[in-house]
């Protein structure tokens, strides 16, 4: 049995509590030297004194297990790269500063990358764009995706909500459009149309929710359901919001709308009924998509939020990708390494997607620090109807750890054992570890460069021996 550390948790939850080791010590009926060996990690914890701590701070003992620190150190090399590359640190480094202190770390995260967008700011200001540094705002944007980001993409408070409203009106597949359609008319006197020349407009005055008559019945619904949440649940939507944004700000209001439209897919996919479902169609997407009449999108975002404890689905990473490389969704219950730096892995089949439409491409994939995953990706195509009209073609990827991937049947014949048939990839060129990738875009961050004018290579950027 491997044994635990965690002197830093420890360490948190008593300063949390404003406990002294010697109360502790005393609650816990061991010595104040034998505790403070413990938060030094000098000594591991044992099964009594793990128990006597659930007990104590009212924590489950999977609190003290050992975590994985993958995601954390990804983002790590992500926010400090400037600093991996002049030798200031090195990724053994982030490694244990992860592993013992992950609050401090998450501190330095976020450092890194307001330094980051400050130094971007401060270009664009000087290329003589006419624009002041205070004119360059911090993407609201992406501040939302963090905002899920950081709760593994699962809102329990709004989970439960949805789901007990879909119980009161007896959602069910098939009857959601005229159950939503009489909530509205009954409950808030709220009459829908479809006559709107965009996606949906919510008339507060006349009390009308226009659709576009060009939506899909499951998108029909999906406008509903959010809007239902903005009448319903005002005030837990600004709660949730004001967790992480000042009220009335930017962010704080698209964090509304983005835990509205959550509430929304929770609402007509409730979860015990979707994750049973999910279940028993071992995450067939196609199937649910026909079993529940939504769109593949849809469905896909939904089964990476189905991360209620005690009741798990398989713990997926949700992206949907341009073909510029763009990544205009990113959500994850798992540690899969997304890059902020700029730029994804050539290698990932989420791009292998766009060359045959329609078609679900099923990948293994292995990143640097060895955890592999099994990916699929589809290409989709949005058009609002019009000859000659341009529309938008996204990738879509849904991905989980190779462990998880018997449960989903896009597994179904490869051999999930055999770590050499995963494709190699990386988290993006600028800051991916693989040194012998012959499609890498720059040159890796901390490693000198082997030039010759005497010879060449098929990896653009070979690097010298460190030994050399």
């Amino acid at each position: 049995m491997s044994k635990t550390y965690a002197g830093a948790r420890l360490r948190r939850l008593r300063e949390d509590r404003r406990l002294t080791q010697a109360a502790l010590a005393r609650m816990l009926e061991i010595s104040p030297s034998y505790l403070n060996q413990m938060e030094h990690d000098a000594r591991p914890l044992t099964v009594p004194v793990l128990l006597r701590l659930t007990e104590v701070f009212g924590v489950d003992a999977a609190f003290f297990s050992a975590r994985d620190t993958s995601r954390l150190v990804a983002d790590l090399r992500d926010a400090l790269a400037n600093e991996i590359t002049a030798d200031r640190v090195s990724p053994s480094d982030l490694a244990e500063l992860a592993s013992r202190m992950p609050a401090v770390a998450g501190v330095l995260v976020d450092l890194g990358r307001r330094n980051h967008q400050l130094t971007e700011r401060l270009s664009e200001a000087a290329e003589g764009r006419g624009l002041t540094v205070a004119a360059l705002p911090r993407s609201p944007h992406e501040e939302i995706r963090e905002f899920f980001y950081r709760r593994r993409n699962y809102l329990h408070d709004a989970d439960l909500a949805a789901e007990n409203l879909a119980t009161e009106l007896g959602i069910r597949p098939g009857e959601v459009l005229r159950i939503l359609t009489a909530r509205l008319a009954d409950r808030h006197g709220v009459r829908v149309s479809a006559d709107s020349h965009r996606l949906h407009h919510y008339d507060a005055a006349d009390r009308v929710l226009h659709l576009s008559s060009r939506l899909r019945p499951g998108q029909q619904a999906f406008r509903m359901a959010t809007q239902l949440a903005f009448l319903e649940y005002d005030d837990e939507l600004s709660r949730l919001a004001s967790e992480d944004f000042p009220p009335d700000s930017a962010a704080w209001s698209l964090a509304r709308i983005g835990i509205a439209n959550y509430f929304a897919a929770a609402l007509i996919l409730p979860y015990r009924r979707f994750h049973t479902a999910a279940e028993e169609a071992r995450y067939d997407i196609e199937r649910l998509t026909d079993q529940f009449g939504l769109g593949y999108e849809t469905v896909c975002h939904r089964l990476s939020t189905l991360q209620r404890p005690r009741l798990r689905g398989v713990p997926f990473s949700f992206v949907r990708v341009d073909r510029a490389g763009n990544m205009s969704k990113r959500q994850s219950a798992t540690d899969f390494h997304f890059s902020r730096a700029g730029g994804t892995c050539p290698l990932w089949n989420v791009y292998e997607a766009f060359a045959a439409p329609g078609r679900i491409h099923v990948q293994v994939a292995a990143m640097p620090d060895g955890q592999r995953y099994l990916w699929t990706a589809r290409a989709i195509t949005r058009h609002r109807g019009g000859w000659g009209e341009p529309g938008k073609t996204f990738a879509l990827g849904l991905g989980c750890e190779v462990r998880h991937a018997s449960r989903v049947v896009y597994s179904d014949g490869l051999d999930l054992g055999n770590a050499a048939a995963a494709t190699p990839i990386g988290m993006g060129c600028r800051i991916c570890e693989r040194t012998d990738c012959p499609q890498r875009a720059v040159p890796p961050l901390d490693r000198r460069l082997a030039v010759d004018e005497n010879s060449s290579t098929f990896v653009p950027y070979p690097v010298a021996d460190p030994e050399a």
